[in-house]
């Protein structure tokens, strides 16, 4: 149950969504809940990672409380570009509200969950005294809608340095599909991509005995990777699906044979497979498509998105109780979509993701119901209560 006087969702939704934080630029959002946490007794710091050949990003730990247990809200407050700005109804940095609407990039992934889990917290540390039975912390990074090199997995890093542990975690990334309540990710399959390169022998058309075309060859490697099922899914993922996204062999003249030819791929895997059983499984595939006469390869990109999943259990069954409580909906615990900062934190603590609907988030008009920050702040604001109960 909320309090009256409670910290308004709405409002720190506005403040944040005021700052045009587009990745890498900070413009004041972690600001916002600098102010917020420091003065409600959180612990803050503002760290600032750096690595060679990237942007610096700024990024945000807090904590109130030293005992176990320990749950924290991680997200991001960075933000896609806009994109057309004159194309949007109201202001993308506005954090306007018209029709019970607001709007702004970040409204929905994910500004709108953060402030709705400050909100929450505000208001539980108030009805108890400003201390929770146990611990309560915020991992918030500038650096997810970007290479994510210099946020989550390093503040992650910094917070285990200092001897910070984690019982459980909820990032609130826009996981609804249709309606509040309708979806908990408990995990994500993995991305790999590579490139399949296929060498020839460049010559004119005209005497193709004498070049060795690789487009046909490429053709029928790509029918032959993508053919055949990577595996039959399980009860928490579908199957993997290796796609092929562009074919390209840089060949601007009609009457030369190309001397190479390449196609980018992207694999979407669930957890029968690691990175590198992965790998080894499509190059076992690829060796044996291409015999003794097509010459070929695979480049493959580095990968830091692996396969996660917290399987269902007391934690789940506590949120979904809260949702529950709150939406009169039972929510599906899936394991769709890309990929989020959940894949780093996975290694420290089991790890939900749950915010609001996702179905306008990197749009024009991004926007959620004002309706639906309340929900959300009522759902985190009761799972802090179970959990602490």
């Amino acid at each position: 149950m909320l309090i009256e006087g409670m910290n308004d969702a709405l409002s720190i939704a506005q403040d944040l969504l005021r700052c045009p934080s587009v990745t890498p630029a900070d413009a004041g959002a972690l600001g916002v809940l600098e102010r917020l946490l420091g003065d409600a007794g959180f612990d803050v710091h503002r760290i600032t990672f750096s690595e060679e050949g990237t942007s610096d990003i700024d990024n945000l730990y807090a904590r109130i409380g030293t005992e176990a247990p320990h749950i924290s809200f991680a997200g991001h407050t960075d933000v896609v570009p806009p994109g057309d700005e004159a194309a949007w109804s109201h202001g993308a940095f506005s954090g306007d509200v018209k029709g019970g609407l607001l709007y702004g990039r970040g409204a929905v992934d994910m500004k709108g969950g953060i402030a709705c889990a400050v909100a929450a917290t505000l208001d539980y540390l108030a009805a108890n005294g400003g201390k929770p039975k146990g611990s309560i912390s915020f991992l918030i990074t500038g650096d997810e809608e970007g290479i994510a090199v210099n946020g989550t997995v390093k503040l992650l890093q910094w917070a285990a340095a200092r001897g910070e542990t984690f019982d459980h975690c909820i990032v609130g990334e826009p996981s609804n599909v249709e309606e509040m309540g309708d979806t908990i990710k408990i995990g994500r399959r993995g991305s790999q991509s590579g490139t399949l390169i296929v060498d020839g022998v460049q010559g004119h058309v005209a005497y193709p005995h004498r070049a060795s075309n690789p487009v046909p060859d490429i053709a029928a490697l790509i029918v032959a990777l993508s053919g055949d099922p990577l595996d039959a899914g399980n009860a928490q993922f579908q199957p993997s699906n290796l796609e092929f996204t562009s074919v390209d062999v840089g060949n601007t003249a009609t009457n030369v044979i190309p001397a190479q030819a390449g196609a980018k791929f992207n694999i979407r895997f669930n957890d029968h497979h690691t990175q590198e059983s992965l790998r080894d499984l499509i190059d076992k595939r690829l060796v044996a498509a291409t015999g003794n006469r097509i010459r070929a390869h695979i480049v493959w990109e580095p990968c830091n998105a692996d396969s996660f999943v917290t399987r269902p259990g007391a934690f789940t069954d506590l949120v979904v109780s809260a949702i529950e409580e709150v939406t009169g909906r039972k929510p599906d615990l899936n394991t769709g979509g890309g990929t989020s900062d959940a894949r780093f934190i996975t290694r420290y603590c089991p790890v939900i993701e749950f915010g609001l609907v996702g179905q306008t988030m990197h749009q024009i008009d991004e926007r959620t119901p004002v309706s639906d920050l309340e929900k959300l702040t009522k759902i985190y604001r009761g799972v802090l209560e179970r959990y602490f109960g």
